[in-house]
């Protein structure tokens, strides 16, 4: 595609996603629910040299360094729109925009050496490309203690306002439903999708096991609520590796702070023993949108069906890549499950966008924990405003079209994970009674049966 060739960055920025660092890195203090303790500092570990990417500016970057950080900003915001893209991640209007809401919430302000513009730019060059304090300070001509805080203050002004970056689903029915018949009528009340992912993660040697994910790798676990337009409604992040999406799903709907569910059935929240650890920063919808009362997200088939959340059906090929090419399916089941996987990968497509913008999610940084769950709540309001304010962004036109970019499923999971999976759930003190949760399988059953019926009735016409 035409951008590609324009913003030559793109390319080295996919080529980092899944690689993993790990490395150690001091206690933090535990953070109220909900809350956001804004007194900390961004340290850099003296582990940091040992980490191969990141220490240097990107060869595509480094060319013709300008003299001071202020020369640079200036050169790139002065120049061609590619370069601002390039650097900061966005387009320059947009830029100006989020410095201009900044300042005027009393967030950020002019100092006497470094402007609100080049503060941005300190931020969103390390996490645009994952680069540490040393390769900024080479770049921007300042000391590490001046670029540790100026990051700091900038990521502190996005989180007091992130959650002006969320809205509620809207009532109407999503367009990529509407217009393809393979999902309207069927998904007509269907809002989004919710999933996890797993964000590589530091802490301390004694801190490793909870977040030793299955994979033998240093995670946190974040769950998202999405669109299909590809924007986040909702994030909850900082959950240990090892936690099981269900689990993190449970804790999502049952807190305090919770995930909103949409089919309108009340949820008791007074089980403290819902409520786990180490689920630090939450976003919440503060007002759930009342038309949206029997509507539903969709599920991976990490998790079950519940009241609100349709997963596909159990034991029945789910993946695309679990359907042989040109496969029709044989009964209600496969075609329920072969569809809602299609209209589910919303989420590997913002995931994917979210990762190529910021690639310091794609790595452990050497920073405290607390920072590094921040990190990923700024990300995702920052890429929510930008989606506000540039729909086709180069970014969103990559991960839009599915024949432009092929997108990494997830694995299906193995037989011991369902096992797994069923014993926890029954474990689990899920809020919902037996009536809700045999009303939401019913649910799945009435979409599943009428999409079938009508493929079938299609199939006869021809």
């Amino acid at each position: 595609m035409g951008s590609k060739d324009k913003v030559p960055y793109v390319p080295n920025v996919l080529k980092e996603l899944g690689s993993l660092w790990r490395a150690d890195v001091g206690k933090i203090d535990k953070m109220t629910e909900g809350q956001v303790d804004i007194e900390f500092v961004m340290e850099s570990s003296d582990d940091e040299k040992d980490v191969v990417y990141g220490n240097c500016i990107p060869k595509e970057l480094s060319h013709g360094l300008a003299s001071s950080g202020a020369k640079f900003v200036d050169e790139v915001l002065n120049g061609q729109n590619e370069r601002c893209l390039e650097n900061f991640r966005m387009d320059k209007h947009v830029f100006y925009k989020l410095c201009d809401i900044l300042q005027a919430k009393g967030l950020l302000r002019h100092t006497n050496r470094i402007k609100i513009e080049e503060q941005l730019a300190i931020f969103m060059f390390i996490v645009g490309h994952n680069l540490r304090t040393r390769a900024v300070q080479e770049l921007f001509r300042y000391s590490g203690e001046t670029i540790s805080r100026h990051f700091n203050n900038v990521l502190n002004a996005i989180m007091a306002i992130v959650i002006d970056f969320f809205q509620p689903p809207s009532s109407d029915i999503p367009s990529e439903v509407l217009e393809d018949p393979r999902f309207y009528p069927y998904f007509k009340d269907c809002i989004g999708v919710v999933d996890g992912m797993h964000i590589p993660v530091m802490v301390g040697v004694d801190e490793q096991g909870p977040f030793r994910n299955k994979n033998g790798l240093l995670s946190q676990t974040v769950l998202a609520a999405c669109s299909f337009d590809l924007k986040f409604h909702y994030v909850l992040a900082g959950w240990e590796g090892s936690a099981s999406e269900f689990r993190v799903l449970n804790s999502a709907i049952t807190r305090r702070n919770k995930l909103p569910v949409p089919e309108g059935i009340a949820v008791s929240t007074t089980r403290s023993d819902i409520v786990l650890l180490n689920s630090w920063i939450v976003h919440e919808l503060l007002n759930e949108n009342p038309d949206n009362a029997g509507k539903y997200y969709l599920l991976d088939n990490k998790y079950v069906n519940l009241p609100g959340f349709i997963a596909p059906y159990p034991n029945v090929p789910y993946h695309l890549k679990e359907f042989p090419e040109g496969y029709h399916p044989e009964n209600a089941k496969e075609l329920f499950n072969q569809r809602h996987s299609l209209l589910r990968n919303a989420t590997d497509r913002i995931f994917g966008t979210l990762k190529a913008r910021f690639p310091i999610l794609t790595t452990a940084p050497p920073y405290p924990l607390q920072t590094q769950v921040k990190l990923v709540v700024a990300a995702c309001g920052i890429h929510n405003y930008i989606r506000r304010e540039k729909p086709d962004d180069w970014l969103f036109r990559m991960y839009e079209q599915d024949s432009l970019l092929q997108v990494e499923e997830s694995s299906p999971p193995s037989e011991m994970d369902q096992q797994m999976m069923h014993a926890e759930n029954l474990a689990l003190d899920v809020p919902f009674d037996d009536e809700q949760l045999e009303y939401s399988l019913q649910l799945r059953d009435s979409i599943a049966t009428e999409m079938w019926n009508d493929y079938i009735n299609d199939i006869s016409s021809l």
